[in-house]
């Protein structure tokens, strides 16, 4: 659910099955597998004809397929239906949009239909040849510069560039503490978009930890998976610092139930999202828990 407005992507639902899109399309599949995926990580919106986000759900699929050269008459028929039907713009009606809102809407539609049924001209864009590579193993001991607990964003070519609000408003982000990672999980989304998730400190250090700081009785939060990019690995500051040899039996017993991290793989939502540690407000908020353990030792393998 999100904001409804005249333009195509003016709700938070199309903006981020925009994104969505912009990852599915670099998989090297064929038209009809692409839209089988999109409609896997929204089913309520792709299949359910009375759910709110189902007309802007394909709307959405055909403008991008149309602009990214993928030719796919599924696709494009069934847009070009909820136009012509008007079940678009019935659905904001319902939704409380007004009769100017309306009238601009169905302007934009009509565009978006003259669009659709002309010939896709544009070639499709380029595809993963191979899957994509591992930047951290199993096992990987990560520290990371922080900022109240945060950690450098990595959509910003330079940290220099970076504030956040604290207690005295906004200020320029400036190195406070560390943070610690250990990659406890990864895979690939369809054997080829990357995904890890790590097990974090639950409190960032004043100073650089070395794998025996992690020891003892530590608290730790688990996190969702998300991904990494070397060019985002590189601008977080992340240092391997040695490698720990996690149980998989114990790490089920400890976290059962886990799903793997293929909606963060499609979506292209990065780990950095997931590093905050205390005494970030936003990390220690309670409307956002994690699950925990104290001792990380209850997870890795007993020596020999």
């Amino acid at each position: 659910m999100g904001v409804w407005g005249v333009g195509l992507y003016s709700g938070d639902f199309a903006q981020d099955l925009r994104g969505t899109i912009r990852a599915v399309a670099r998989l090297p599949f064929d038209t009809d597998r692409l839209v089988d995926i999109l409609c896997e990580t929204e089913p309520a919106a792709a299949n359910n004809q009375d759910d709110e986000d189902h007309t802007t759900f394909w709307l959405v699929v055909a403008d991008q397929f149309s602009k990214r050269g993928i030719a796919c008459d599924r696709v494009r028929e069934k847009a070009i239906a909820i136009i012509d039907s008007s079940s678009d713009l019935a659905m904001l009606a319902k939704l409380g949009m007004d009769p100017s809102g309306l009238k601009k809407r169905r302007q934009m539609l009509e565009e978006l239909r003259l669009r659709l049924a002309a010939p896709v001209g544009a070639r499709r864009g380029s595809v993963l040849k191979k899957p994509q590579a591992f930047l951290m193993n199993m096992g990987d001991v990560l520290v990371y510069p922080t900022c109240g607990g945060r950690c450098i964003n990595p959509y910003f070519a330079s940290k220099d560039e970076q504030t956040y609000w604290g207690d005295k408003g906004s200020t320029p982000w400036k190195q406070d503490g560390w943070g610690a990672l250990v990659i406890v999980d990864r895979g690939r989304a369809f054997d080829f978009l990357s995904w890890y998730r790590p097990l974090k400190i639950a409190m960032a250090m004043d100073h650089k930890p070395t794998v025996a700081d992690l020891g003892g009785d530590l608290l730790w939060k688990l996190p969702l998976a998300g991904t990494c990019s070397a060019v985002h690995f590189k601008r977080m500051e992340l240092e391997k610092i040695g490698a720990l040899a996690i149980d998989p039996d114990k790490f089920k017993s400890v976290f059962p139930n886990l799903r793997p991290g293929t909606a963060q793989a499609i979506s292209d939502i990065s780990i950095a999202n997931q590093m905050e540690t205390g005494p970030s407000s936003v990390e220690v908020a309670t409307y956002n828990p994690y699950p925990t353990i104290t001792g990380i030792g209850k997870i890795l393998e007993t020596a020999g």
